[in-house]
Formats: C-alpha cells, structure tokens, sequence
C-alpha cells in the first residue's frame, strides 16, 4: 500500500507509477531496515502530533512522512550504487512535498517532520533516533566536497520552526532549539538554544528528557517546568 501511494505521488513523464511502485517494493524488500524505520517513523507522528486522529492519516495525508519514506528509498538505491535513480527520488521528493533531503545524509528511525514545508537536510548531515523537525529547519553544510561539513544531531532532539543549522556541528542528544534559532557551534546535550547566533539558555533537569517527544515549544509552561534556566 505504501510503494502504491507513494508512487502515485513521485511518478512524472520520465517514470510512471508503475516502474516508481516496483523501485519502492524492491526496497522495501532488500533494505535491512526499511520496514523497521517506517513503522516507527509512523508511530512517532501519531504519538507526537496532536493533529493526528489516527493512523491512516499519517499514511495518507502527512507529506512530513512521505518525504521521509521516499528519502529512504532515495538512500537505499544511493546506498546500491544508483546514484542517478536516487536524485530522481530526491528530486520528487523536493517539487512534490517541498522537502529536500539528500540521500547520502543519514536519517534513523522515529523521526517526525512535522509540517514539512521548506526543511532541507545536506549530504554528510546525520540526525538521530527520535528526533523531532519542524518546518523550514534547514541542516545546511559549510565546506567543499570530501569532508563532512553538515550537522550531526543527537537522539530525541527538537528543532524547532525555522531552525537553521550550519557546518560540521553537534547537537547533543535531547537538545531543544527554539524556533528561529541559528547554530554554527556544538550544543551539549540536554542544553536549550534560542536567538541569533544561538544561546544556550537552560538546560532539561533530567538526562532521560527528550524533548522531541513531548513536543513543548521553548517559552511554554509545559516546556519551563522541565528546565534549569541560566541567567544570562
């Protein structure tokens, strides 16, 4: 059902649904971890969404988890020596969903892009499990070829809105970055950045917080309640 929608979506003059359907099937196939990845990246929406009533709307609907599908057949094919068939799917992707994702970068398993529009994600970028990213969050590199020179971003991370992330940099595991927010240094984990060029403002009171999970915007009460502000 996923390689039928899908297809439907990614398929133009130069490939019909068809040959698209049997690409996605294949990799749904021989991909170690293809299945897995969906599966959780579904249910991270409908955990993670309040938006969501239930699951088929996520499967039908939510151009934030057709885009992260269709990278992962993109990285697949990339990952098989076909680097021209995975443009295609890059390509799609981008003019279909308004979501650009390369599919050499490094996307794990349970993450949500929520709304989706205008988030780009570079060729050496890794972010990690749980994650959550919101639009126009921009994993941007800084460099030449041959070097990694886009963000590495740790497990159950929240991006907000508007984020734009610079270089080789890191974003510790359970990081908040507010909306709006420019990082071109490595956050520690835990740590809450907002502003331009970011701040570290607070840090979450436990190191099992994941604010990717609950999903309470910097500023909130629900998100204050959980941090260690610092004066600054």
């Amino acid at each position: 059902a996923l390689a039928f929608h899908l297809a439907n979506r990614l398929a133009s003059a130069s490939m019909d649904s068809i040959q698209v359907m049997n690409i996605i099937l294949e990799a749904l196939e021989k991909s170690p971890t293809f299945r897995r990845d969906l599966r959780a990246d579904i249910i991270a929406v409908r955990d993670r969404d309040p938006a969501c009533a239930a699951l088929p709307d996520v499967f039908l609907y939510f151009k934030g988890f057709h885009a992260l599908q269709s990278y992962r057949v993109a990285n697949y094919l990339w990952n098989s020596g076909r680097m021209t068939l995975a443009h295609y799917f890059q390509s799609q992707m981008s003019q279909n969903f308004q979501i650009d994702i390369h599919p050499k970068a490094t996307l794990k398993s349970g993450i949500m892009i929520d709304h989706g529009t205008g988030v780009v994600i570079g060729e050496t970028a890794v972010v990690g499990y749980n994650c959550s990213i919101l639009h126009h969050v921009t994993l941007g590199g800084s460099g030449k070829r041959g070097v990694i020179r886009h963000p590495n971003i740790g497990d159950g991370a929240l991006l907000g809105a508007g984020a734009t992330i610079l270089g080789n940099v890191h974003v510790g595991k359970g990081c908040q970055v507010g909306a709006g927010t420019l990082v071109i240094d490595d956050l520690p984990d835990h740590s809450v950045a907002v502003g331009v060029p970011a701040k570290i403002i607070g840090t979450y009171k436990t190191q099992e917080a994941q604010p990717a999970r609950t999903m309470n915007q910097v500023g909130s009460k629900e998100s204050e309640s959980t941090i260690i502000p610092f004066m600054i």
